[in-house]
């Protein structure tokens, strides 16, 4: 990490200032049949890192054989300048999926950190009526307008073609990213069906604002990985805040549930990693329920 901003860093150990809420007994672990009523979206998220030929024929190896039920619509990006992305069917889940490569935990520490990047509103075009007090990062803003109508397209082509009625948008690290601001984006183009986005290792994506409007009907799940540092950053200290509805893994596998936005209990993420230093980018892959993001492609 010493291509890391030194101020940069040292700023990020102030990532979690603030009362301490603690809310102990708000806090419930998952049971089994519940962690594994998610793998499946987790085998979706890992398969957002393979290349579009594959996803598109639906065969990346284990990430697609664990869904051997799905049906590709449309995939693209290059893996460089375009994330990775694919949109589908699971006719036995009853839902379009929705999927955005991540990037490796060096790439995603860089770009959360960068000088460069600051809260930008939303644009107009693709969100339309959307107040211009929700503002996100502009790096994860500018990925997620590369691909917004291909996306937006083959979702509607998905969800009629196959006559569903909900969509699931997932995705890990900078895919999660862009999956939180397409959970933002699809439903304004898109009526009369539900949606549910499911990320894992997400970073702070927007301001409170943005944070607040995200978590508005819970439909939003995060799950982070025991000591990640991606969860903890950009900085709450620089304005950035996470939306309700994060599931931290423990050292001892557990999945507790995390109450309300950035929840600072030593069981959820803004409370066990204080600060980069304290926590261990190791983690920011998995495993999640033995699913590693990034592999089996």
């Amino acid at each position: 990490m010493a291509h890391l901003p030194v101020v940069l860093l040292a700023l990020a150990s102030f990532a979690t200032a603030g009362p301490a809420l603690r809310p102990r007994q708000a806090i419930t672990s998952l049971s089994a049949a519940q962690i594994a009523a998610y793998k499946p979206y987790t085998f979706y998220a890992a398969a957002g890192y393979c290349e579009p030929a594959t996803t598109l024929a639906w065969d990346c190896g284990a990430n697609c054989e664990a869904n051997p039920g799905f049906q590709p619509v449309a995939s693209g990006g290059d893996g460089d300048a375009t994330q990775f992305w694919f949109v589908g069917a699971d006719t036995k889940l009853g839902t379009v999926i929705v999927s955005h490569q991540g990037t490796d935990p060096s790439q995603i520490l860089a770009l959360v950190t960068d000088s460069d990047f600051f809260l930008d509103s939303l644009s107009p075009t693709l969100f339309p009526g959307l107040s211009s007090s929700i503002e996100v990062h502009n790096g994860f803003a500018n990925e997620q307008a590369k691909t917004a109508p291909q996306v937006l397209a083959a979702v509607q082509t998905a969800l009629s073609q196959f006559s569903l009625k909900k969509v699931t948008i997932v995705g890990h690290s900078l895919g999660g990213a862009i999956s939180l601001i397409d959970s933002v984006y699809l439903p304004l183009h898109i009526t009369g069906v539900t949606f549910q986005t499911i990320v894992y290792g997400l970073p702070r994506v927007g301001n409170q604002a943005f944070a607040d409007y995200a978590s508005i009907g819970s439909t939003v799940t995060h799950i982070n990985n025991k000591e990640d540092i991606v969860p903890i950053l950009p900085g709450m200290f620089l304005g950035f805040h996470h939306p309700t509805g994060e599931i931290h893994i423990q050292d001892s596998l557990a999945w507790d549930t995390c109450p309300g936005e950035d929840n600072e209990s030593d069981l959820c993420s803004t409370g066990d990693v204080p600060n980069i230093f304290e926590g261990d980018e190791s983690d920011h892959d998995g495993p999640y329920d033995s699913v590693l993001m990034a592999s089996s492609c």
